[in-house]
């Protein structure tokens, strides 16, 4: 059983008893008189120890499972994947992969795996972990929402989403997808390959797709030659399902009419293992993207052997076996996670914390308070209040960098009201963003869905305007009117809305703040209801809330597509009930396209279409807003605010100690 963890939390409430540091009497006046360098004490720990608040009590220690940044933070130390967040930039820098090689459409990706990298038990890493871990992420029975990141893997949506190939009993032959096409797509692909030595007939297609590449860096093999057949049209294994999806389809009906159909397996999707240190991907499409994605914590490796052998219970301590360049020593849930310094780990040489303690805090000002007497190192991003940001600006201890991050509000758009768009509509033009901006003081106002100042050179659409005569308009449109047509308040069914949050400090203060706007620009006061953020999480991915949803995005690489993508599926981090072909084709258009500013381009307009069918709200891009002891090297404000603990480490001498933001520069020296 793990420990209830009293003992601990209650030694550091009486820390902060004892020492008496309240915010609102001595730390406000030391910041006043302008007599601090740093804020509260600066006495390193002995030692190469870190403490660090890392966010909400973590879902779970599977890093197929969770999906916050909480988790995040935590998986980065005790799990890696075939490459690794850059500590500044937070590209993709060679981790368990020592290269890799890319074929020349971004469809092929080869991985060579370093012959040193362990498990916590000593045992090799191969490419079949990867293969597995992969299969596992992507089983349907695992449900892990992150899955939709791999869905650009040949098939893997395919066996994710519990599909079927269609298959003619009578010659063994597989439908391909390009025969189920629309006419018009079928029309361009065939004018594609006009002029060229690529045949027009799907079956024929193999040779040509093969000489693309990827043989130069790993042998052909009887996989490759499968993965590379003219892709195969998956329709749904349910009966009731693919029968209403031929109904809808008259082209689709009569290509899967008599013919049988073959569930997508786990075996089927584009992962191979070509030997134990040569890993292969195989794309269902161009994708430039991708290689930002493989840092992610879902494509970490995990350990087969022990998730086999204790099922759910494998990130128990006494269980687990890890990949990073730490080990778990204990789990006191709501208290701290602890982890330690892996001698079996490949680069372990280069790693200098002997030890991390994560602790997950929510409240601000306890955070604050204990970062002030020295109880903790550094805590995460979005941190540091409101109120408090003019008098820690001038602190050489405080973080402040751009972030690929936004803020926003989902909508459940399968219940009325806001299964209207008008209403969406309405209730996005009612919330002034720059006022929102501004009591949250690091922000920027958003009115599109991707954040302002990341993407240099993407066209990025401007949504609604704040506007709340036009958003009174469009309810009195969508039937909340007077006998006259104007619009009535007290027509509106309150009762079904709700602004739902995880519960923090910040998460409420501008939960109160979009409220007391509605209240002003609306006449509407929407409840607010606060959940735990494991059940909050659960919640909002199962629809099982009214009205508005508090979210929040960090990107898992620096491409908008990571922001677009969320929508791109019914099911994953979606989390409103809004899907549609259409902008799930744009996308995958747009992705296609090899030059670089038209692809821009083209997601510029997937974007916009987005905004405008509105199923969220955005609210504003976020900065990082953070403290670290200045002991503290090699922690710096990314844009993701996830760090890569293996180059953190503890500085005892007081000259080398950073007195302001660390030098952002990639591959400047400490």
């Amino acid at each position: 059983m793990y420990n209830s963890g009293r003992s601990s939390r209650l030694r550091l409430f009486l820390v902060l008893m004892l020492t008496g540091v309240l915010l609102a009497s001595s730390s406000c006046a030391r910041v006043e008189q302008g007599n601090a360098e740093f804020f509260g004490k600066i006495d390193p720990p002995e030692g190469q120890v870190l403490r660090y608040i890392s966010g909400s009590e973590p879902e779970s220690l599977d890093p197929q499972i969770g999906t916050g940044q909480p988790e995040a933070r935590i998986y980065m130390a005790l799990f890696e994947g075939l490459a690794e967040y850059d500590p500044k930039t937070q590209r993709p820098i060679p981790a368990i992969a020592e290269r890799w090689v890319i074929d020349e459409d971004n469809s092929e990706f080869v991985f060579q795996l370093r012959h040193d990298a362990r498990w916590s038990n000593g045992e090799p890493i191969t490419a079949h972990d990867f293969v597995y871990t992969l299969r596992r992420g992507l089983a349907p029975a695992l449900a892990a929402r992150s899955a939709y990141l791999a869905y650009e893997i040949k098939y893997a949506q395919g066996y994710n989403e519990g599909g079927a190939f269609v298959r003619d009993p009578r010659t063994g032959r597989f439908v391909t997808a390009l025969e189920a096409a629309p006419d018009d797509e079928t029309k361009g692909a065939a004018a594609a390959t006009a002029g060229t030595n690529v045949p027009a007939d799907p079956d024929a297609l193999h040779e040509a797709e093969l000489s693309k590449g990827g043989e130069d860096t790993a042998p052909d093999t009887p996989f490759h030659r499968f993965i590379h057949e003219p892709t195969r049209l998956i329709v749904p294994a349910d009966g009731a399902a693919r029968e209403k999806a031929a109904k809808a389809n008259p082209k689709l009906a009569a290509l899967i009419a008599g013919k049988e159909f073959v569930p997508v397996r786990a075996e089927d999707i584009g992962v191979e293992a070509v030997d134990d240190h040569t890993l292969r991907l195989t794309l269902a499409q161009p994708a430039p993207y991708f290689i930002g994605l493989i840092p992610h914590s879902f494509f970490r490796v995990v350990p087969r052997k022990a998730i086999e052998q204790h099922g759910a219970l494998w990130t128990r301590p006494q269980n687990i076996v890890t990949s990073g360049p730490f080990k778990l020593q204990a789990h006191k849930p709501y208290n701290e996670v602890v982890v330690v310094r892996d001698p079996m780990y490949w680069d372990t040489a280069r790693v200098k914390l002997e030890k991390i303690s994560f602790y997950p805090f929510e409240e601000a000002t306890t955070m604050l308070n204990l970062y002030k007497a020295g109880e903790v190192d550094a805590i995460y991003n979005h941190t540091v209040p409101a109120s408090w940001i003019e008098k820690m600006r001038p602190m050489k201890d405080y973080m402040d960098a751009p972030e690929n991050a936004i803020e926003y509000y989902m909508i459940n758009v399968t219940k009325p009201p806001m299964n209207d768009r008008r209403v969406r509509r309405a209730f996005n033009m009612a919330i002034d963003k720059q006022a929102v901006s501004d009591y949250r003081k690091v922000t920027k106002p958003l009115t599109a869905f991707t954040p302002e100042g990341i993407f240099h050179g993407y066209p990025r659409p401007k949504g609604d305007d704040f506007n709340p005569e036009a958003a009174k308009k469009l309810l009195a449109e969508a039937g909340y009117k007077d006998a006259f047509g104007n619009y009535d308040p007290k027509k509106f069914p309150v009762k079904d809305v709700e602004i739902n949050y995880n519960t923090t400090e910040t998460n409420r203060q501008i939960a109160e703040f979009v409220q007391a706007q509605w209240k002003q620009n609306l006449g509407i006061t929407v409840p607010l209801k606060n959940s735990e953020w494991k059940t909050f999480l659960n919640m909002r991915s199962k629809l099982e809330y009214k009205g508005f949803a508090r979210a929040g995005w960090v990107g898992d690489y620096l491409d908008p597509f990571t922001f677009l993508a969320l929508f791109s599926t019914i099911s994953g981090d979606n989390g409103t009930g809004w899907f549609e072909p259409k902008y799930a084709a744009m996308l995958k258009e747009a992705n296609s396209e090899p030059d670089a500013a038209k692809r821009y381009a083209m997601l510029g307009q997937a974007e916009a279409y987005l905004i405008d069918v509105q199923p969220l709200i955005p609210l504003v891009t976020n900065a990082t807003n953070w403290m670290k002891k200045p002991y503290v090297k090699g922690l710096y404000p990314n844009p993701g605010t996830l760090h890569a603990w293996k180059y953190v480490y503890i500085e005892h001498d007081p000259a080398k100690w950073d007195r302001g933001v660390p030098d952002m520069t990639p591959n400047a020296d400490e």
